[in-house]
């Protein structure tokens, strides 16, 4: 936690053309909770910036809705708050690495069929919509879906002239996949070994720009290919994706043990296909269980990222190329989506702060 009074006491207070904050202002702040931020926000994050300006800088990717607090406040809604996003890179497991991938989230779940790609996708366009540079590696060699989730999956990679792909650049994100390299009904049939050879090729010979946040859509798992990312690769944080299902959720402890001893922090666990409600009637059904995942995530004190609905739209949408087609409605999906990339993303940047 930060120590208000001696924040106070050594008047850390902004200043822009004569502007700072009365004490009053000053207390009103070190009460304000920020949405998916579990502490007392720094003051250095609040600016005054003019008579009634003020400006909210966070180290990590947020929504605009993140300024509701201060909007709603009785005192501190007398300022015209912007929000702006300074991104930190946070450590990661190989620092002798360059930073041009930014931060490194694995997105990953011990079985397959949970809707990991799918996750993966709305994820990143999420924080591409906040305005973070993002990017998505596609490491599922065995069944590259990025392709046909971000469009276009006929259009292949381009190499400039020193030999590197040129991800392609879709609803915000940089996408680079296997898929883009060979015919969508070709299967790569590759030994542990040389599928990782090839990731790691795939990754380092994209000519990636400077992102902010590089997702990393695994196969499901826990064999050479993972290990191989959690062990050579410069890795943020990892996300688990599985349903309330008992079976799925057995291979989601296997994951999370897996990352553990290899060193990398779990960043948090998102239960998928969390229910279905009939869009008719309204129904409710938990076709896969109840809350299994909100409980592993609790017994394993990991934080729960989210729980996503079972919905067809989604499906459709990304079956259809339209990956941002859910998340540019006003919907209660868009809002779970939205919050969840929101949760990782403050997640991401209180881990590292836990771990200096």
């Amino acid at each position: 936690m930060f120590d208000w009074m001696k924040q106070k006491a050594q008047k850390k207070s902004a200043s822009v053309d004569g502007a700072q904050w009365s004490q009053d202002e000053v207390d009103a702040l070190a009460q304000i909770r920020l949405p998916n931020w579990p502490e007392s926000p720094s003051l250095e994050w609040f600016q005054r910036t003019g008579s009634n300006q003020a400006l909210l800088t966070l180290p990590f990717a947020a929504p605009a809705t993140v300024l509701t607090p201060l909007f709603e406040h009785s005192l501190l809604s007398r300022f015209d708050w912007s929000l702006r996003c300074d991104i930190r890179k946070l450590p990661n497991s190989q620092p002798d690495l360059p930073m041009i991938y930014g931060n490194v989230v694995l997105i990953a779940s011990g079985k397959g069929g949970v809707g990991k790609s799918s996750v993966t996708a709305q994820l990143a366009v999420a924080l591409a919509r906040f305005g973070a540079k993002v990017g998505v590696l596609d490491a599922d060699l065995y069944g590259p879906s990025m392709p046909t989730m971000f469009g276009q999956p006929e259009q292949k990679l381009v190499f400039n002239e020193q030999q590197k792909m040129i991800p392609h650049h879709r609803a915000g994100v940089h996408v680079s996949s296997l898929g883009y390299l060979s015919d969508a009904k070709d299967a790569a049939i590759w030994r542990g070994p040389m599928a990782s050879a090839a990731l790691q090729q795939l990754m380092r010979d994209t000519k990636w720009p400077a992102l902010d946040y590089l997702l990393v859509d695994l196969p499901p798992g826990t064999g050479d290919i993972q290990l191989t990312f959690a062990q050579k690769l410069p890795i943020t944080g990892a996300v688990i994706v599985t349903t309330p299902q008992t079976i799925a959720l057995a291979d989601a402890y296997k994951g999370i043990t897996m990352f553990r001893k290899v060193g990398v922090p779990i960043t948090g666990l998102i239960e998928n296909m969390s229910g279905y409600t009939c869009p008719k009637c309204g129904h409710h059904e938990d076709l896969f269980g109840h809350s299994g995942g909100a409980e592993t995530a609790a017994a394993e004190n990991v934080p729960l990222l989210g729980q996503w609905p079972l919905d067809r739209g989604l499906r459709e949408s990304l079956d259809a190329g339209q990956v941002d087609a859910i998340l540019a409605q006003s919907s209660s999906l868009a809002a779970t989506i939205e919050n969840s990339a929101a949760r990782l993303a403050a997640q991401l940047y209180l881990q590292a702060q836990d771990r200096v």
